[in-house]
């Protein structure tokens, strides 16, 4: 499962404080167990003094033969201290609207 191993790149490369690997593939218009559309939530030190584009270049050399796998990954990168000045949670996603612009 690609969920799996995500998490498992992700756990070995930056020691999470937190780490959601969220398959919301069912929110799209896919078939059945699919794998396509992901969101990661990742709390870590490593985070300290990057930007988010440097911290999103990080996540993805890290899992980037699974990127080839994958439709869409949402990431939210931060710090322990901005998550818990964020309270710890992230929006949810919205649901897909299938493309058809309605």
């Amino acid at each position: 499962m690609i969920a799996e191993v995500l998490r498992r790149k992700l756990v070995e490369e930056f020691s999470p404080h937190h780490l959601d690997v969220i398959n919301e593939s069912e929110q799209h218009n896919v078939p059945k167990g699919a794998e396509s559309h992901f969101k990661i939530v990742l709390v870590s030190d490593k985070f300290e003094g990057m930007r988010q584009l440097q911290r999103h270049r990080l996540v993805f050399d890290v899992i980037k033969v699974e990127t080839s796998l994958i439709h869409a990954i949402s990431l939210f990168t931060y710090t322990k201290g901005e998550w818990e000045a964020k309270g710890q949670a992230v929006s949810d996603s919205p649901r897909c609207r299938g493309g058809s612009g309605s």
